[in-house]
């Protein structure tokens, strides 16, 4: 753990929540929608999906442009059911940390999503822990689609800091995506690139040792 943090950042999917694109992918090209590896990824999307994000565009629209993308018809639950896919589950030693954190740290919530997924990932953690939102873990939650702005743009980290009065060296924000960490590291702030394979609850903050043992 890097010494001097007071605050820490974290992304959503990849960090916390456990997603795979593939699963995505893999769904939309059953689907028909064959070149849908060229529209979105995790490193890059189209403008559709950008907009989405922000919450430049609905739910219906979204859906309704997937649609059109389409070579055969396609139903609006098939394109719910693929664009979902991905969205798997929250161990339960990863939220354990969470809790454990907010006893020290201020805990902030940084996520690019849209709303069709803030209701899957609130869903799933109701299903399968008894709890109703995600929020309950953080102090502040920043989802793109509700501020308007999204992860690599400065203006998003800025605002985080500036709502709660970060300062950047006592700050460490996590997140799994090259791009994102790359432009909060531009802003002084410390950063964790949680590279693939990498897990908060064993890379990270890792348990400390009993006393009198070895570490």
């Amino acid at each position: 753990m890097i010494k001097g943090i007071k605050h820490i950042i974290f992304d959503l999917g990849g960090v916390i929540l456990n997603i795979d694109y593939k699963l995505t992918e893999k769904a939309f090209i059953e689907a028909g929608i064959t070149n849908f590896p060229e529209l979105y990824s995790q490193l890059r999307q189209t403008d559709l999906f950008d907009k989405f994000e922000v919450g430049g565009i609905s739910a219906a629209e979204f859906v309704g442009e997937l649609q059109k993308a389409a070579p055969t018809a396609i139903t609006e639950a098939q394109v719910l059911q693929a664009w979902n896919a991905m969205i798997l589950d929250y161990p339960l030693r990863r939220l354990q940390v969470l809790q454990q954190l907010r006893l020290h740290y201020d805990l902030f919530l940084l996520s690019n999503t849209n709303e069709i997924h803030e209701a899957t990932f609130n869903d799933v953690l109701m299903r399968d822990r008894g709890i109703p939102n995600i929020g309950v873990f953080f102090d502040r939650v920043y989802l793109s689609h509700r501020v308007g702005l999204r992860k690599p743009n400065p203006e998003i980290f800025m605002r985080v800091m500036d709502e709660s009065g970060l300062k950047p060296e006592h700050t460490l924000f996590i997140d799994d995506s090259p791009q994102h960490v790359a432009a909060a590291k531009e802003l002084g702030i410390q950063t964790i690139f949680l590279e693939k394979g990498m897990t908060i609850e064993e890379d990270v903050f890792t348990p400390l040792p009993p006393k009198g043992g070895v570490a």
